[in-house]
C-alpha cells in the first residue's frame, strides 16, 4: 500500500488526510487503535481525534466497543453498489465467533442455494456432538434457518424450494408454519424444536443489508434444554442485540 501519492495544488488538505486514514485503516491486517493510527499517521491527536470522530459519524469508520477502528458501514454500502456482492462469511466470522463464546453452543452461518438455505459456516467446541448439520448441508423448511429464508427471501427466489418441502407437510402442519412464519416476520428471529435431530434444538436470526435484502442467517444450535424456545430468554435478547450490530456492518438500519 502506498499513501505517500503526490499531492496536487488543486486537492483539498484536510479531505486528503481523512482519505489517507481511511486508506491506512482499510489496507491494516486487523483493526487499529488509535494511538497505532496517530503513530502511523504522524497526525496529533487532537487533529486525530477530530478525523476519527467524523469519519465515525458519517460511517465511513466504525469503533468498536473496545477502541478499535475498521471499515464503517457506509463504505461497506458504498463498496456494495460498485461490485454488487458482499463478503459476508468474512466480516461476520467475529461476531460469530464472539457468540458462541458467550452462549456456548454450535453457532452457523447459513446462505441461499438452490437447494435452499445451506451452512456455510459452522464454529463449535463441541466436536462431538451430532447437530444434524455440518458446512454444505442444505437445512429443511422447519429448520430455524428455513423459517428465516421463507419469512424474509423473496417468494420468486424460494418459490420452487418452499413448495417440494411443504408437498410433504399437512395441512395442520402447513397451518403451524405459516403461523410460525408470521411471527419471525414480527419478532425477527426463529425457533425451532428439534427439526433434524432428536435432543437438538435452534434459533436463527436474519442478516440484513442496506436495502434490508437478506443476506444470510445465523444461529445457535445446542440441546433443547438449552436453546430459547422464545424471546423472553436472556440468550434470545443477546442474539436479538448482536444481530442488529452484526446487520448495521452491511448499512442496515433498524427503524
Amino acid at each position: 500500500m502506498s499513501t505517500s501519492a503526490p499531492k496536487s495544488s488543486t486537492t483539498i488538505q484536510s479531505l486528503q488526510v481523512g482519505c489517507d486514514i481511511i486508506e491506512r485503516i482499510a489496507f491494516s491486517e486487523q483493526p487499529m487503535k488509535f494511538n497505532e493510527i496517530c503513530e502511523k499517521t504522524g497526525i496529533t491527536k487532537s487533529n486525530l481525534y477530530k478525523y476519527l470522530n467524523t469519519l465515525t459519524q458519517n460511517g465511513w469508520l466504525y469503533r468498536s466497543k473496545d477502541g478499535f477502528y475498521s471499515l464503517g458501514s457506509k463504505l461497506a454500502e458504498y463498496g456494495l453498489r460498485a461490485v454488487n456482492q458482499e463478503n459476508v462469511i468474512d466480516r461476520v466470522t467475529p461476531y460469530l465467533q464472539e457468540i458462541q463464546k458467550v452462549c456456548k453452543s454450535t453457532v452457523i452461518l447459513t446462505s441461499w442455494s438452490h437447494n435452499g438455505p445451506v451452512v456455510v459456516k459452522l464454529i463449535t467446541n463441541q466436536h462431538g456432538l451430532n447437530i444434524g448439520a455440518s458446512i454444505g448441508t442444505a437445512l429443511p423448511l422447519l429448520s430455524s434457518s428455513g423459517k428465516i429464508f421463507a419469512a424474509f427471501m423473496d417468494e420468486a427466489v424460494i418459490g420452487d424450494w418452499k413448495s417440494k418441502q411443504l408437498a410433504a407437510m399437512s395441512d395442520e402442519q402447513k397451518d403451524r408454519l405459516e403461523a410460525e412464519v408470521g411471527l419471525v416476520r414480527e419478532q425477527g428471529i426463529s425457533f425451532a424444536r428439534e427439526p433434524l435431530v432428536p435432543s437438538i434444538s435452534s434459533i436463527a436470526l436474519p442478516i440484513f443489508n442496506y436495502e434490508k435484502r437478506l443476506l444470510a442467517s445465523f444461529g445457535v444450535v445446542g440441546f433443547t434444554d438449552v436453546v430459547p424456545k422464545n424471546t423472553d430468554d436472556v440468550m434470545s435478547q443477546y442474539l436479538l442485540k448482536a444481530n442488529k450490530e452484526i446487520s448495521q456492518v452491511f448499512g442496515y438500519k433498524s427503524i
